[in-house]
């Protein structure tokens, strides 16, 4: 009979229904896509190892299935770009996941993505990287670790195993992943825990949609003769029928919404659409345990009011809220959380278990203090506009059902306070000085033999967007005897030398001893050099000691700085090029063009960005997962609000057209709405500026770190919740200035 009654009584009923079947629906859906994530990005790793060509420490013979791969990896405006430099050895030589045949000389296979570019207006900004081959082909999906990657193969007749190139007879292996220490793995489990909990919090708000309704319709069944057991059954059977309903429409919404995933492209991660496939066994848990919540949150509710034959008593004043039960939760979180000061390897299982059930307990204590501080907030509110009186009325009559609407947010809110103070934190531990001074340079270009540094220069020089450029030319030699001590001879003019010592003059003619103070070893003047390819030079009796600077990209090295008319450069035979460059800030193509004027001079060339800082790549990957299901957890916590919303609206139809009937205006029927959603909000948010500022000092005394508050983090929150409460407004009004039409006095 309960399930029935959830989906029948005409209209009015399949709304509710629907309305429940949507809220369940995005918060299944939400917990499927949760449990899908691993195995995507598991499948993209797995393609990824599947065309693996590195082969550290590995010796391949050459014959007739070998292949010579050379990485030609850039970057396009942000985003990376995978290409390889192809050469078979012989007639069997392997061919790479996704391409039917190797591209001959001249020719190149392209990621779907990558011809799309070649193809728009930014094409001839990429183009002059591929060096003029012809596009052939498109990599299949097997041979790319996502749909939106860029990536190339192109074939080159000009590779050696002396160029750079990697020999293999095979793809695929990879390299073991780096593992996650006790910090990261703390960030890890408390980052589950903030994204996954306020959907649960949501799924307990949704399958209460429609409580005022059900509540009437259990008294009409007591008039006619039900007990209170067959009440509660008849609930359950309601609630569990809804949430099953709303389970199909959270898994039509995953099957829906997953063919939008290739559309997507999260912080340079795409996947495919047959990559979202959650576990048979968390989908089957997913699918009984909602119905399983969805009884238990109908029998609690149950329990706030008493159904009788002539009415619910809820409908009285309601019962003064006791604090101190409320507190217990947080409390215990807290107890579980402070003793684990100083996380050390092998706490794995603390960092597994302990710190996720304080941060839940933590957490949930928004959920169940939120209630008892709006309720001593509104109760003390008197007069204002109407709008505000309506409104501050309507909460204090029913200040639960305003809190359950703010329950996601407030969670949502406190744990990611929470987690960027500990990103704050541990920052330090995780991002360190590179040494590189971006003041002198933006870019560095180190050709392997290009012995012509004047051609170069020119080259960079005529490039868009570059306004400075100094380049020289070096080999690597030994004092004395091949096996003497080493020491790194550079040639160019004084400009170029001074990058790499402090000159007190120069001209040109000039040899400069530099010595790196760490390793202070000098060669004296007048020293025989043996260089790289065996030939031998002379260091001139005239040469000077100079102090060692650190060049740009911050190496700091013993050498011997010898400008162009002190030696001539065939002497020294092959030359390594070396180039840095200052681009102009107001042109934000300018290192593109710089990729493609080395490409136009070596197409296996790659093009460094200087950086400051250098972050661990681990920790940068959890912080763009942690980005990633923000984004999706705050779209989902707006959904559900406005759903709410939604729902309460209509559950006050015939009240909001007896309003207008008696000459309110719309207009302060819809201030009330804003006020009587930004009320809890304020209340919520308050309090989870609050709970987050306690779970942040408590974690970052768990990693030893100083406790700070972030407090852009804090204001940040606040705008959220502010921009929240004005879309849901928005998005509010049609639905509010429809029920205040006069057919919404009609009754039954």
């Amino acid at each position: 009979m309960g399930a029935r009654m959830a989906v029948t009584g005409g209209r009015e009923g399949w709304t509710r229904a629907l309305l429940t079947a949507v809220g369940v629906g995005i918060g299944v859906a939400m917990l499927l896509l949760a449990t899908a994530v691993p195995g995507a990005l598991d499948a993209r790793q797995a393609r990824g190892d599947a065309r693996d060509d590195l082969r550290l420490g590995e010796q391949v013979a050459a014959g007739p299935g070998t292949l010579l791969v050379h990485p030609v990896d850039n970057e396009f405006r942000g985003t990376p770009v995978r290409g390889r430099l192809l050469r078979p050895e012989g007639p069997a030589a392997p061919v790479p996941p996704g391409l039917t045949a190797l591209p001959a000389p001249g020719e190149v296979v392209v990621s779907p993505a990558l011809r799309r570019l070649l193809d728009s207006p930014d094409g001839p900004l990429f183009a002059p990287r591929l060096g003029g081959a012809r596009v052939t082909g498109t990599i299949a999906d097997e041979g790319l670790a996502g749909p939106n990657e860029l990536a190339y193969y192109q074939g080159d007749d000009r590779l050696t195993d002396t160029s750079g190139a990697t020999r293999l007879d095979s793809f695929g292996g990879g390299l073991p992943g780096e593992g996650l220490g006790p910090v990261l793995m703390l960030l890890v489990a408390v980052i589950f825990v903030v994204l996954l909990l306020p959907i649960a919090v949501f799924l307990g708000s949704a399958v209460r949609y429609g409580g005022e309704r059900r509540d009437r319709r259990l008294a009409a069944l007591r008039l006619v003769g039900a007990d209170t057991t067959m009440v509660r059954r008849i609930a359950a059977g309601e609630a569990a029928a809804g949430a099953l309903l709303g389970v199909a429409v959270g898994i039509g919404f995953l099957l829906a919404g997953r063919q939008l995933v290739p559309l997507v492209t999260l912080y340079d991660i795409s996947v495919y659409a047959s990559d979202i496939r959650p576990p048979t066994a968390l989908l089957l848990a997913v699918v009984l345990a909602v119905p399983a919540l969805a009884v238990l949150v109908a029998m609690l509710a149950l329990r706030a009011v008493v159904v009788e034959p002539l009415g619910v008593t809820r409908r009285g004043t309601p019962v003064r809220r006791r604090l101190w039960w409320r507190l217990l939760l947080p409390a215990a979180g807290l107890a579980l959380l402070l003793p684990v000061a100083g996380l050390r390897e092998g706490d794995g299982g603390v960092t597994r278990w302990l710190v996720p059930a304080g941060a839940v307990l933590l957490l949930i204590g928004t959920v169940t203090v939120l209630p008892w501080l709006t309720d001593l907030l509104v109760r003390r509110l008197r007069g204002g506009p109407v709008s505000w009186q309506l409104a501050v009325r309507r909460v204090q009559l029913d200040s639960a059902t305003s809190a359950r609407l703010v329950n996601g947010i407030a969670v949502a809110v406190a744990g990611t306070i929470g987690l960027q103070m500990l990103f704050a934190g541990i920052a330090g531990d995780f991002t360190t000085a590179s040494g590189q001074d971006t003041s002198r340079a933006q870019v560095q270009v180190q050709f392997r033999d290009q012995p012509d540094l004047a051609g170069v220069l020119r080259q960079f020089g005529g490039a868009d967007g570059v306004t400075a450029v100094t380049g020289t030319l070096s080999a690597g030699a030994n004092a004395g005897s091949p096996d003497g001590p080493p020491v790194d001879v550079r040639v160019g003019d004084c400009a170029a030398l001074a990058e790499f010592a402090h000159l007190d003059r120069c001209v040109d003619g000039d040899t400069f001893l530099v010595s790196d103070p760490r390793d202070p070893a000098v060669v004296p003047a007048g020293t025989m050099l043996t260089v790289e390819d065996g030939s031998r030079w002379r260091v001139p009796t005239t040469a000077r000691p100079a102090q060692a600077r650190p060049d740009p990209a911050g190496w700091m090295q013993n050498a011997v700085l010898v400008t162009p008319g002190a030696v001539g450069p065939r002497v020294l035979g092959p030359l390594r090029t070396t180039v840095y460059l200052q681009l102009d800030p107001a042109d934000p193509d300018a290192v593109e063009h710089v990729r493609n004027a080395a490409a136009a001079i070596d197409l296996t060339t790659p093009v460094s960005v200087l950086s400051s800082t250098i972050e661990s790549p681990r920790f940068a990957d959890i912080r763009r997962g942690l980005a990633i299901g923000t984004v999706v957890t705050l779209l989902l916590i707006a959904t559900s609000m406005l759903v709410g919303t939604l729902e309460q609206l209509r559950e006050r139809r015939r009240l909001l057209a007896m309003l207008v009937a008696v000459g309110t205006r719309r207009s302060t029927l819809g201030w009330s709405v804003l006020w009587q959603t930004a009320l809890p909000v304020g209340v919520g948010l308050v309090l989870a500026a609050g709970f987050g500022l306690g779970l942040g000092a408590a974690l970052l005394r768990m990693v030893q770190a100083p406790i700070t508050v972030a407090w852009p983090v804090v204001a940040f929150s606040v705008g959220l919740g502010a921009l929240t409460v004005l879309a849901i407004t928005g998005l509010s009004l049609p639905l509010l200035w429809r029920l205040t039409r006069a057919d919404g006095l009609r009754t039954e």
